[in-house]
């Protein structure tokens, strides 16, 4: 029987494109999840950050050491443990150097290491120089201790540590941010003596829950002192889960009429809030604002100065405002997502983070003290021997000196052990000579006392605990600060309404017959007298508040609306609404209306039709307007007149031939939009050549005045009963020489 053929081997193997696609994605998914974007749970740091403060300390970079070029440390770093960029990793150096990033920073820069203004503005590494912090030693201290496992470097000429022995947690200390593939980290850091009591009450009750923890970690602690203002039942929801969000704010003060922010949010830049304040000022969205100045400086990292128009306004309705519209308020999402003891990532809870650190932290000490133990009983091996020797010297030096192989007569001439000899022979003879029995047996006392301690701590779950204890305490001691975040509690903040952004001042609109648009401050002005462009004239004007809107009508019967605040001084031409608004082809502005939103007005078109309306159907936000007075071919729309009172006002209509109609308000139906109910008649035979001039609402007391050429006739509202009918009807014939009417107004 014949071998069966097997297939030629080409260097390659053919698999199908779907499959190799699944399994590379799938290990690149696995590299930047584990060796990239999240931190492990025991030393909190990512790759990157743990070779960078390896590498440094292979350097000698100890906080009492002269700090040395960035670039060299950047060159280790790629060059032994980490082959990326060097730019990636040099402002992974800058991260951990920058107070205003890292509430316990582990690197201490000397240079320009970037500003809280723009993070990313760090000089060149060839510029800079950099050593580590002294709490840098909480993560290095144990190191040589024999507390990590150690694994080759990328070609494998080098160890490097799989982890560092952290003596502290901390992940939560200085957070950390990451995004990987499918998922993402956002550790907000913490307050270190915070974390360190609640890794105590750990310690004496393993049962306590979150809420229990909750009792010492108040919150999350940022490097800036802007204020924590999510509700304490939402942070205990968010260390229960291990996501959630946190909202930081801005915190001022007055300083005469001016209000200055002293402190800005986590990662929020004073140049960006200033920007955006000013752009609302141009915007003329904040009226309540004169001036903004930036003074900060060295000894005020943040002083952002507001300055408002006047001492009347209210700091608090003005920075409520502020907080909801700019970044003076900023949500954080929060993620306690961390690769575990396990090897694997997990959203964790507050309680299985300490937990599970108290776990990695037990097997640190524990293996420290194994590490150690080994040591002192090797140490105590030796001493033994030096003792032996001591007491027979003249007999050692004798054996070393004849025999042709010492090593095998000492172990037999002394009953010593293959490593005691190799440590006698090793010794040099100066050193022998040298010898003192009482050092050599207050080191074996102190060695042997030593060792009954290391072991009583492996061989008892309480004084390990307790040495966790003491070691925590004395870090926190010596490391901790005060929370620089208070936690306050404030309701959410609301962006005001642009009108009550404004001051309510007198203020009267005025717009041209071509379209024109000002305003002027006050109700005295006499607006036929203000200067007009060439071939331009008055159309109208009203009188209204500066914090109210203004409605514009053009020839179409659409409608479209401003802030009375937003349109130009009356001291020049003012602006055209066509650049306002788009208007339709041919179309053309003939009325204006202001008021409140609950104001009701009369809308009439020339040829008698119209209706009662709130102002607030007036009012869009579409630059086309919106449908508001059906029109006939050949109607204009009327000037809106303002109802007082629907039960007790007259509505008053004049035509150009003279007829003056006078009805109850309440008589004219209330719409939306539409072409409305007819208020006066026009024969089918005159309304090419007749038609309504003006409408008025007049309430008991007022007084109508009737405008003919340079003549007025004034009408009481008793006088009106003369004109007084039905809806609809023709009204009342003024008297000779008052029938060619301009127009209506109330004296």
């Amino acid at each position: 029987m014949t071998d069966p053929v097997r297939p030629a081997f080409h260097g390659f193997e053919q698999i199908p494109l779907r499959e190799y696609a699944e399994r590379a994605y799938l290990d690149y998914s696995m590299y930047v999840v584990l060796d990239r974007a999240l931190p492990f749970l025991g030393d909190g740091l990512k790759p990157v950050q743990r070779r960078i403060i390896y590498a440094m300390s292979e350097l000698g970079l100890a906080s009492t050491a002269k700090p040395k070029k960035s670039a060299r440390t950047v060159g280790d770093v790629i060059g032994k443990f980490h082959p990326h960029g060097d730019s990636a990793c040099y402002e992974a150096l800058v991260l951990m150097a920058q107070p205003f990033s890292y509430r316990y920073p582990l690197i201490e820069g000397q240079g320009n290491f970037g500003s809280p203004d723009d993070p990313k503005s760090f000089a060149a590494m060839r510029y800079t120089e950099s050593r580590l912090t002294p709490i840098a030693e909480v993560l290095l201290g144990e190191l040589g201790h024999g507390t990590v496992d150690w694994t080759p470097n990328f070609d494998g000429t080098l160890d490097e540590p799989t982890w560092l022995p952290a003596r502290l947690p901390h992940l939560l200390l200085n957070g950390t941010t990451g995004i990987a593939v499918g998922m993402a980290t956002d550790v907000p850091p913490h307050n270190l003596r915070e974390i360190v009591s609640a890794c105590l009450r750990l310690l004496d009750d393993p049962d306590a829950t979150v809420r229990d923890l909750c009792e010492h970690v108040c919150g999350p602690d940022y490097p800036t002192s802007a204020e924590i203002i999510t509700p304490a039942a939402d942070l205990l929801a968010m260390y229960e889960t291990g996501h959630g969000s946190v909202r930081a704010r801005a915190t001022f003060v007055r300083e005469g009429h001016n209000v200055v922010i002293d402190a800005l949010p986590y990662q929020v830049s004073p140049s960006k809030v200033i920007e955006q304040i000013a752009a609302q000022m141009r915007a003329k969205k904040l009226p309540w604002l004169e001036d903004i100045r930036d003074e900060s400086d060295h000894a005020n990292p943040v002083r952002i100065v507001l300055m408002p128009r006047s001492n009347r306004i209210d700091a608090e309705q003005l920075m409520g405002h502020l907080f909801a519209i700019t970044d003076l308020e900023k949500s954080y999402r929060v993620n306690l997502n961390v690769i575990g003891l396990d090897g694997r990532p997990q959203v964790k809870n507050l309680k299985a983070v300490l937990v599970e650190w108290l776990r990695f932290r037990a097997d640190t000490v524990t293996r420290r003290t194994r590490h150690r133990l080994e040591k002192v009983e090797r140490r105590l091996l030796m001493l033994d021997a030096l003792l032996v020797v001591f007491l027979n010297l003249d007999e050692v030096i004798r054996i070393i000196r004849s025999e042709d192989e010492p090593r095998p007569v000492l172990i037999t001439r002394f009953a010593l052990s293959e490593d005691q000899a190799d440590y006698i022979l090793d010794t040099r003879l100066r050193q022998l000579a040298r010898l003192e029995e009482m050092k050599l047996r207050g080191e074996q006392d102190a060695l042997a006392k030593e060792r009954e301690q290391l072991m009583a701590v492996l061989d008892s779950r309480a004084k390990l605990k307790k040495l966790i204890k003491d070691e925590l305490t004395a870090d926190a001691k010596k490391f901790g600060d005060d929370r620089r975040s208070p936690l306050v509690v404030r309701g959410a903040a609301q962006a005001l309404a642009e009108t009550e952004l404004v001051a309510s001042e007198p203020m009267t609109v005025v717009v041209s017959q071509k379209g024109w648009a000002r305003s002027a401050k006050g109700h005295d002005i006499d607006a036929a007298t203000l200067s007009y462009r060439e071939g331009d004239a008055l159309l109208a004007a009203v009188r209204g508040r500066s914090n109210l809107q203004v409605a514009f009508l053009d020839s179409t019967g659409r409608s479209y609306s401003a802030p009375a605040h937003a349109l130009p001084s009356a001291r020049g031409n003012g602006e055209p609404l066509s650049g306002r608004f788009t208007l339709a082809a041919g179309a053309e502005f003939q009325a204006l209306a202001t008021g409140d939103g609950d104001s009701l007005l009369v809308l009439a078109s020339s040829h008698g039709y119209g209706f009662a309306t709130r102002f607030e159907n007036l009012l869009g936000r579409q630059k086309a307007g919106k449908a508001m007075l059906s029109l006939s071919p050949g109607a204009r729309v009327v000037q809106p007149a303002v109802i007082r009172d629907r039960a007790a006002d007259r509505v008053v209509a004049a035509t150009s031939a003279g007829h003056l109609l006078a009805f109850a308000v309440a008589e004219l139906p209330e719409l939306d939009r539409g072409k409305g109910n007819k208020i006066i008649e026009i024969p089918k035979a005159k309304r090419g050549t007749e038609r309504v001039v003006a409408i008025a609402v007049v309430s008991p007391g007022g007084t109508l005045s009737v405008q003919s050429g340079a003549r007025t006739m004034s009408l009481s509202f008793r006088d009106l009963d003369a004109y007084v009918g039905a809806r609809g009807s023709r009204g009342g014939l003024l008297p000779r020489g008052w029938q060619k009417v301009d127009g209506l107004a109330l004296a």
